[in-house]
């Protein structure tokens, strides 16, 4: 008797990442594409397509798949998943049975797409299961449990924030504003501020460097970070070396980090009373890539008031809870779609 592999996927907007039953996370790499234009031939996925993006002559074209969490290209993100799975599995791809994220309040259209994509990949079964609940399973929460639990899953393309209580969520919101869009103002604030032009992946590192959330409340013998940045002057065209403090980039992060504070404040206005109690105690739980700019949890905790903390490896939290739920589909039969 032949048996099918389980296979997790948490298909983000920034990074997929895949987990296969019994052998754990074996593959972290960005959701990225090339392909070239003349005949639509993939050219390279993950690694390889990144380290391509903003270099490509015009012939190829190097683009992410998924936007805002959702399948913004059909095509390339079923070759990609394709791509993905053969690695994983070492080139044996038969038939595998797949649990893959989606975000909390994807339409029926966005399901249907992820599930057809996952079909063509050659999956025999697929699951779904919303990211928000994931990302609480592998936070250990024991989501079952008739008490409130609040996660904020921050990733690439949405923030999702989620009230969950027995299993399901309660109250939930996705925030199309997440890491995607903190690289985004950082090239806007160094065109506009600094006059220089940046790409997306020297802004990405901008962000991790000396990206910081809340400025508010330093000591006294603080001293601001900085970095050395190369780009292209916009006034003269040339290239130029300039050196950006953490104060400039907090500026820039100030609005979208904003946006999603309202959305968090959204939900927990909407909280039942009996949850709401129980989310004081418990505190706010911060997952997902971007919970790893620093004082994320600082600036959560000061415009809401109840006390958050950031996961031990935030970025993994998705992919463990789709692997475990995977491993133990009777168990979260509730979880899943």
């Amino acid at each position: 008797m032949f048996f099918s592999k389980k296979v997790g996927i948490d298909l983000g907007t920034a990074n997929t990442l895949v987990y296969v039953a019994h052998e754990g996370i074996v593959l972290n790499e960005p959701t990225v594409v090339a392909y070239s234009l003349e005949d639509k031939r993939v050219l390279a996925v993950g690694n390889d397509a990144k380290e391509m993006l903003g270099r490509t002559p015009g012939s190829i074209v190097v683009s992410r798949p998924m936007k805002e969490g959702v399948i913004a290209d059909y095509t390339t993100t079923a070759a990609m998943i394709t791509y993905f799975l053969k690695k994983s599995l070492k080139g044996k791809v038969y038939w595998p049975i797949l649990m893959i994220s989606i975000p909390g309040g994807a339409s029926q259209v966005e399901k249907r797409a992820v599930v057809a994509a996952c079909r063509q990949a050659g999956a025999s079964e697929v699951y779904l299961i919303e990211e928000p609940l994931a990302a609480a399973i592998g936070a250990k929460i024991p989501i079952s449990q008739p008490s409130g639990h609040i996660i904020i899953n921050l990733g690439g393309g949405t923030a999702e924030v989620a009230i969950i209580s027995l299993g399901q969520l309660v109250v939930y919101k996705t925030i199309r504003v997440a890491g995607t869009k903190l690289d985004e103002v950082i090239i806007t604030q160094m065109r506009k501020k600094h006059s220089l032009i940046v790409g997306e992946r020297t802004a990405e590192d901008i962000k991790m460097t000396i990206g910081n959330a809340f400025v508010k409340d330093q000591p006294k013998d603080y001293v601001e970070k900085t970095m050395e940045v190369k780009g292209r002057d916009f006034q003269t065209g040339l290239p130029r070396i300039f050196q950006i403090g953490e104060n400039s980039i907090n500026e820039a992060l100030e609005r979208p980090l904003k946006q999603i504070m309202d959305g968090i404040k959204e939900v927990l206005s909407q909280a039942p009373p009996e949850l709401a109690a129980d989310i004081v105690e418990k505190g706010i739980v911060l997952t997902g890539g971007t919970a790893q700019l620093h004082n994320i949890d600082k600036y959560v905790t000061y415009y809401t008031g109840v006390a958050s903390f950031v996961v031990e490896e935030p970025l993994f939290c998705v992919i463990r809870g789709v692997g475990m739920a995977v491993e133990n589909l009777d168990s979260y039969k509730e979880a899943i779609r």
